[in-house]
C-alpha cells in the first residue's frame, strides 16, 4: 500500500517536473527570441549621417510606394525593425519575389493582401540597406503628423474665404444702397424742378428773360456736341485703345493658363496628389540639372508593368516601349532662348518648392501653366525671397556686410539676383 502511494506520488512529481521543464524551456525560448529581436533591432545604425543617407535612398527608391506613417501602395513601415527580422527585411527589399516564391508565409500573406503587386528588385549594398532601415527606425520614433496641424491651414483658408465672401457681399450691399439713394435723389430733384418750373410759368409778373430760362428744356443733342463731352469721349477712346495695344504687346510670349492635350492622359492629381509620388521620382534631373527633364517610359514602367496594365492609356506606354519610340509629350512651360533658368539652383540650393512656380500641381488632372513666367514675375520673386543663410558659412560675410547697411532680411536681390548676366548671357 505504501509502495503504491509512493509510486503515485513519484508519477505526479515526474509529470509536474516535466511540465515545469517545458514551461521553463518555453519561457527561455521567448526570452531568447526577444533578446535576439532586441539585438537584431539594436544592430541597425543610429548615426545621423547614416539616417540622412537612408532618407535620400528611401525618397529616391521607396517613397513612391511606401510611407513610414500610413499606407500608400504598400504597407506602412512604422516599427519595421520590431515587426520583422532584419535579415528578412533585407532579403525582401532586395528581391521580394524570391522570398515569396520560397514559400515564406509572411511574404506570401503580404503579396496576397496588397493585390499581388510586385515590388521591384533592388541592387542595394548591405550598407545602403542598413541606412534605409536606420531611416525607417528613426522616422518610426517620431510622432506622425497631427491631423489638426494639416487641417489648421485649410480651416484658416476657409475662414478667410468666408470673410472674403462676406466682405464682397457687404460691399455689394453698400453699393446697391448708395445707387438706390442716388436714384431717389435724382427723382426728388426732377420732381422739384418740375414743380418750380410750373410755379414760375404761372407767375404773370415774371420777366421775359426769366420766363425763357424757366421754360427751357434739356437738349440732349446739344450736350453730346459740346466741346467738354467730345473731349472726354475722345480721351476715353484713346486711353482704351492705347491700353488694349499695350496689353497685347506685353502678352506676346506669355502663355499663362496654357493647358495642351497630351498624347497620354497622365494625371498629376492621381499620381502626385492621391498617391503622393514625389516629383523627383519622375523628374530626376530637377535637383542636379538645368532641366527637370520629362520622365522616360522606363520610369512609368517601374509601376505600370504590374499596375493597371489593361488601361488604355497605359497600353500607349507599352506601345512606345515595344516600338522603341519616345512619347511625344507637348511642352507646357516655355522660356525664350534669351533667358537662362536652372532648376537645380532653385530647387536644390534655393529650396524652392515646385508649387511656387507650377502652382498646385498635385491638384491638376491636366497640367497648365500657372504663372506668367515673365521677367517682371521673376524679378519680383528675387526681390521678395529671403535667403536662408542659417548654418551656411558661405553666406557669413555677405550677411555681415548686409546687416551693416540694412535692417531688412537678406534677399536674392542682395546677392546679385537682379544682375542681368545672371539670366541673360
Amino acid at each position: 500500500m505504501l509502495e503504491r502511494q509512493s509510486m503515485m506520488l513519484f508519477k505526479k512529481l515526474t509529470a509536474r517536473s516535466s511540465l515545469l521543464v517545458v514551461m521553463m524551456f518555453g519561457l527561455f525560448t521567448v526570452m531568447a527570441t526577444g533578446i535576439a529581436s532586441a539585438q537584431d533591432a539594436a544592430s541597425i545604425p543610429t548615426d545621423p549621417a547614416v539616417v540622412g543617407a537612408g532618407k535620400t535612398l528611401f525618397d529616391d527608391n521607396c517613397a513612391v510606394c511606401h510611407k513610414v506613417h500610413g499606407q500608400l501602395l504598400g504597407p506602412a513601415l512604422k516599427d519595421l525593425s520590431k515587426r520583422r527580422d532584419v535579415a528578412w527585411s533585407k532579403a525582401f527589399i532586395l528581391n521580394s519575389q524570391k522570398v515569396i516564391q520560397s514559400g515564406d508565409a509572411d511574404a506570401v500573406a503580404l503579396y496576397e493582401e496588397y493585390g499581388k503587386l510586385e515590388m521591384p528588385a533592388h541592387d542595394f549594398s548591405d550598407d545602403e540597406l542598413n541606412a534605409i532601415l536606420a531611416y525607417i527606425k528613426d522616422e518610426s520614433a517620431k510622432a506622425p503628423e497631427v491631423a489638426q496641424a494639416e487641417e489648421a491651414p485649410a480651416a484658416e483658408e476657409a475662414v478667410q474665404e468666408l470673410a472674403g465672401i462676406f466682405d464682397n457681399k457687404y460691399m455689394s450691399i453698400i453699393l446697391a444702397v448708395n445707387l438706390l439713394i442716388l436714384v431717389l435723389i435724382l427723382i426728388v430733384l426732377g420732381l422739384t424742378i418740375n414743380v418750380l418750373t410750373k410755379y414760375l410759368n404761372e407767375k404773370a409778373e415774371l420777366a421775359e428773360e426769366d420766363r425763357e430760362l424757366a421754360s427751357q428744356r434739356f437738349d440732349f443733342r446739344a450736350m453730346l456736341a459740346s466741346k467738354p463731352v467730345v473731349f472726354f469721349v475722345t480721351l476715353l477712346f484713346v486711353t482704351l485703345v492705347t491700353k488694349t495695344v499695350l496689353d497685347g504687346l506685353f502678352s506676346i510670349g506669355v502663355q499663362q493658363g496654357y493647358a495642351p492635350t497630351q498624347p497620354i492622359a497622365f494625371s498629376h492629381e492621381v499620381h502626385a496628389g492621391q498617391y503622393e509620388i514625389d516629383c523627383n521620382y519622375c523628374h530626376t534631373g530637377v535637383t542636379k540639372s538645368k532641366n527637370a527633364n520629362i520622365p522616360s517610359a522606363n520610369i512609368c514602367m517601374n509601376c505600370h508593368s504590374t499596375i493597371k496594365t489593361d488601361s488604355e492609356e497605359v497600353q500607349k506606354i507599352f506601345a512606345a516601349v515595344e516600338n522603341n519610340q519616345p512619347i511625344e509629350w507637348v511642352r507646357v512651360h516655355n522660356l525664350p532662348d534669351l533667358a537662362y533658368f536652372n532648376h537645380a539652383q532653385h530647387v536644390k540650393v534655393g529650396g524652392v518648392e515646385c508649387q511656387t512656380c507650377h502652382g498646385e500641381i498635385q491638384e491638376m488632372a491636366v497640367v497648365k501653366q500657372h504663372a506668367d513666367l515673365t521677367m517682371g514675375w521673376c524679378v519680383s520673386c528675387h526681390r521678395e525671397t529671403k535667403v536662408n543663410a542659417e548654418g551656411n558659412p558661405y553666406y557669413d560675410k555677405l550677411v555681415e556686410a548686409h546687416n551693416k547697411r540694412s535692417k531688412e532680411p537678406l534677399t536674392v536681390e542682395d546677392i546679385g539676383g537682379l544682375e542681368c548676366s545672371k539670366c541673360h548671357y
